[in-house]
């Protein structure tokens, strides 16, 4: 009765370890390989600026168009002019001036006034906005924060190095023990 009990134990971790590497390995390639291949962008909203198409905490999905096709009423991440240049994701207002690097008015929706700057686009590749992930960064912007972001770089290895010595020099339960392998027959020649 125990041996199974153990069993059920040990597939049930075993299923759950084999979900956990797909889902990693799936976040891998979501937010670390095809991102950098060019074919889109994840950024994590930081402010209100854009309510009610997005707010802090969701994530938007961006993917590259030529700045020649920068159009008025379309949502672009971009770095502001001024201050510093951090990325931003307004609606374009007024395309100024257009060609291959083109000069922008934005505004977010939820603010009064147009941002005070005409922004510049260059290398011929704008971000445009195509898909909002609700909630979905609320983990990075709590990742962000000071104290999880020591406790990530020095607990958390920390904990893993003492379970993994733990591991080593435990003596081995009565589930762990070997057991010694059945007679094996020579298989029937035909």
């Amino acid at each position: 009765m125990r041996a199974r009990s153990a069993r059920k134990s040990r597939r049930a971790a075993d299923l759950a370890a084999r979900l956990f590497l797909a889902f990693a390995l799936l976040a891998l390639l979501l937010l670390g390989l095809l991102p950098n291949l060019g074919w889109y962008r994840t950024e994590t909203v930081l402010s209100g600026s854009m309510k009610p198409y997005f707010n802090p905490g969701d994530i938007v999905v961006v993917t590259p168009e030529p700045t020649r096709d920068v159009r008025v009423g379309q949502v672009i991440s971009f770095h502001i002019p001024v201050g510093d240049h951090h990325v931003q994701s307004h609606r374009v207002i007024a395309v100024v001036r257009g060609g291959d690097s083109p000069l922008v008015r934005t505004k977010g929706d939820a603010n009064a006034a147009p941002d005070p700057w005409t922004a510049r686009l260059n290398a011929g590749t704008a971000w445009q906005v195509r898909a909002v992930v609700p909630k979905a960064g609320w983990a990075i912007v709590w990742l962000r924060t000071p104290a999880i972001r020591r406790f990530a770089i020095f607990v958390v290895p920390l904990l893993l190095a003492i379970f993994g010595l733990l591991r080593i020099w435990r003596a081995p339960g009565r589930d762990e023990e070997e057991v010694p392998d059945a007679p094996s027959r020579p298989a029937p020649l035909v």
